[in-house]
C-alpha cells in the first residue's frame, strides 16, 4: 500500500480527545485527525517524530499515518527507532493488497468479499473484515486485528485497551469454526521492530478468556509483520504468535 499524496515530516505536540493531535510543521502548530481509537501506548510522546497525510475537503488537513518510536527494552536505545503504523483503518487495505499477492500461505483468495455480515446462526450479527473463498467455494472468515503495542523488544501485544468489540468478534468466529467453517483470526502487526505477537491479558482479561475458548473452539490465529517506510506499508512474513 503506498502512500499518495507523500507524507509530511511533523512533531507531535499532544494528543487528544482519542481521535485529535497536535502536530508541528515548519514552525506553526496545526490540529490534525488520529485515526486510532486505542490507548497508543508508547506512541504518543510529546516530541515524537511523524509523518502525515495530507487531507483534502475535510475539516482538518492532515491524517496522522506513521509515528517514530525508540524500541523497547532496549538498553541505551538512543537512536534504535522504530517505524509504526498508527492508522488501524489501513490494515484491511494492506491485507486485501497481501491476499491479491499471495503473501499470505494457506488462505484461499480464488474470491474476496470485504466487510461481510455474518449470516444465520450469528450470535451478535457482527459484520467480519472478509470472507474469502477457494476454487470450490468454500469460505474462510477473517477478521484483522491491527497491532501497534510493544512493551518488551520484539514482542508485539494486543490488545493496547479494553475491548468488547474484538471479544465479540471472537465469539462470533468461534461460532463459524464450530459450524464448520473456517475461521481465521488475522493480527497485523505495524511495527518494524517485532518477531512474535502476544495476547496483552493485563490489560484485557476477558478478551484473553475470549481467545482462550475461541482457540478450543477451532479458530485459528495468524500474525504477520509488515515492511513500513514513508512511502508505504506492505504485508510481510508471517510472525509467531505466543498464548499463554
Amino acid at each position: 500500500m503506498k502512500f499518495a499524496p507523500p507524507l509530511v515530516e511533523a512533531r507531535l505536540i499532544q494528543r487528544y480527545k482519542r481521535f485529535l493531535a497536535d502536530m508541528e510543521i515548519g514552525g506553526e502548530s496545526v490540529t490534525v485527525h488520529c485515526p486510532n481509537p486505542g490507548s497508543m501506548m508508547g506512541l504518543a510522546a510529546p516530541g515524537s517524530r511523524c509523518w502525515l497525510m495530507p487531507k483534502s475537503g475535510t475539516k482538518l488537513p492532515y491524517c496522522w499515518e506513521l509515528v517514530e518510536s525508540h524500541a523497547c527494552g532496549v538498553t541505551g536505545a538512543s537512536g534504535i527507532t522504530a517505524l509504526v503504523g498508527i492508522n488501524t483503518g489501513r490494515a484491511n487495505a494492506i491485507v486485501a493488497e497481501g491476499l491479491a499477492a499471495g503473501v499470505f500461505p494457506n488462505l484461499p483468495a480464488a474470491t474476496v468479499t470485504r466487510e461481510v455480515t455474518v449470516g444465520p446462526g450469528s450470535i451478535h450479527g457482527s459484520r467480519l473484515d472478509f470472507r474469502l473463498g477457494d476454487a470450490e467455494g468454500r469460505p474462510c472468515w477473517v477478521e484483522v486485528k491491527s497491532v501497534t503495542l510493544s512493551r518488551s523488544a520484539g514482542l508485539a501485544e494486543f490488545p493496547d485497551a479494553k475491548t468488547e468489540r474484538g471479544s465479540r468478534h471472537l465469539a462470533e468466529l468461534a461460532a463459524l469454526a464450530e459450524a464448520g467453517q473456517r475461521a481465521v483470526l488475522l493480527f497485523l502487526v505495524q511495527r518494524s521492530d517485532c518477531r512474535e505477537v502476544r495476547l496483552a491479558a493485563d490489560i484485557d482479561p476477558t478478551y484473553a478468556a475470549a481467545m482462550t475458548q475461541a482457540r478450543a473452539q477451532g479458530v485459528e490465529i495468524r500474525a504477520f509483520s509488515c515492511g513500513i517506510s514513508a512511502h508505504g506499508i506492505d504485508a510481510g512474513a508471517e510472525m509467531a504468535f505466543i498464548h499463554g
